[in-house]
C-alpha cells in the first residue's frame, strides 16, 4: 500500500496529474485504482482522478488483487530483499525463470508463488529482469504492476562471465543480433538483427580463461554469448556458441550486480552476488 507525500512544487494539481507525471503511474493502472474501493485516498479520505491536491498531502495507493497466473511450488528460494514493493532473489543455475514446455513446476516462478501464497499475498509474479536457464545471478521482482512498470526504466545489471582464451583489455562489441535461420532458439551477429552493445572489462586470467565484468547498453537474447563468441572468445561451457563443457557444466554467466531506484521510496539501492560453482571447477580442474 504505497504513499506519496506531495511535495511544494506540485501544490495544486489534480490527482491524475500527479500520479502520472510524479508517481509513473500508467493510465492502465489509474484505470483499475478507480474501481478499487477506497482505492485513492487523500489523508484518508477518498478522491477521485479529478481532485485537487495540497502540498503536504499524503495520496495512498491499494492496487487491485492479482489472480494468480503460476502454480505454486514449495522449493527453497535465495531472497536477498524484500520489502512491499519488490522482491530480490539469487536464482541458481539450471533453474528457469519462468515455466516452459519441460519446466511446468521447477522453475523459480512457481517457487516464488508459492512463497507469496504461504504468507497470505496475492501477488503475480513480475520479474523485471530474466536470466537463461543456465545463468544464475540477481533477478528483481515488482510486486504491482506499477512498480514493474516504474523499475523498468529505473534498473541497470552488470554480469560476471568467465570465457575462453585471454583478454588483456576492456573493449566493446556493437553488433546487431538476429536468430539464426532456421534455429528457434540459437541466435547469431547479423546486419538483418537488432542493434546490441556489450561492454566489457577484463578482471583477471587464469588457466586459459579470463573472467569480465560485463554491462549492456541493450538487452537482446543470449547477447553476452553471442557477443562474446563473435570476437573468438565464448563463454566457458556455452556449447551452443562453441565453448566447451571440458570443465564446467554450463555457461559461465551470472547477474552479479542490480542497481535501481526504489519504485516508492525513490531510493538508490544496489545488490550484488558471486558465482558460487565456477572457482571449484575450475580449480579441480588444474593439474595436480
Amino acid at each position: 500500500m504505497p504513499v506519496f507525500k506531495v511535495p511544494p512544487e506540485l501544490d495544486g494539481v489534480s490527482v491524475k496529474t500527479f500520479l502520472r507525471r510524479h508517481c509513473s503511474v500508467s493510465a492502465r493502472l489509474l484505470a483499475k485504482l478507480k474501481r478499487v474501493e477506497n482505492g485513492m485516498t487523500v489523508n484518508g479520505n477518498t478522491v477521485r482522478s479529478i481532485d485537487t491536491l495540497n502540498a503536504g498531502d499524503e495520496l495512498c495507493l491499494i492496487f487491485p488483487e492479482d489472480a494468480p497466473q503460476t502454480e505454486p511450488v514449495e522449493m527453497p528460494l535465495n531472497i536477498i530483499y524484500e520489502d512491499d514493493a519488490i522482491i530480490v532473489l539469487d536464482k541458481p543455475p539450471f533453474m528457469p525463470v519462468h515455466p516452459v514446455r519441460d519446466h511446468q513446476r521447477d522453475t523459480l516462478a512457481n517457487g516464488v508463488m508459492f512463497y507469496f501464497q504461504s504468507k497470505g499475498e496475492s501477488i503475480t509474479f513480475r520479474p523485471v529482469n530474466r536470466l537463461d536457464r543456465d545463468t544464475s545471478g540477481l533477478v528483481l521482482a515488482a510486486k504491482s504492476s506499477y512498480a514493474h512498470n516504474f523499475l523498468k526504466g529505473n534498473t541497470k545489471k552488470k554480469y560476471t562471465a568467465l570465457c575462453e582464451g585471454e583478454i588483456t583489455e576492456s573493449g566493446t562489441v556493437d553488433a546487431p543480433i538476429a536468430l539464426r535461420p532456421g534455429s528457434i532458439m540459437e541466435r547469431c551477429v547479423s546486419e538483418e538483427g537488432a542493434r546490441a552493445v556489450t561492454h566489457y572489462t577484463p578482471i583477471m586470467t587464469v588457466c586459459g580463461h579470463t573472467l569480465l565484468k560485463l554491462e549492456l547498453e541493450t538487452g537482446r537474447t543470449h547477447q553476452i554469448r553471442v557477443h562474446m563468441a563473435s570476437i573468438g572468445h565464448p563463454l566457458a561451457g556455452d556449447d551452443m556458441y562453441g565453448g566447451s563443457r571440458r570443465i564446467f557444466a554450463r555457461q559461465c554467466l551470472h547477474c552479479s550486480e542490480l542497481a535501481l531506484i526504489h519504485p516508492l521510496t525513490r531510493e538508490s539501492m544496489l545488490f550484488r552476488s558471486t558465482p558460487e560453482d565456477w572457482a571449484a571447477e575450475l580449480k579441480n580442474s588444474i593439474p595436480k
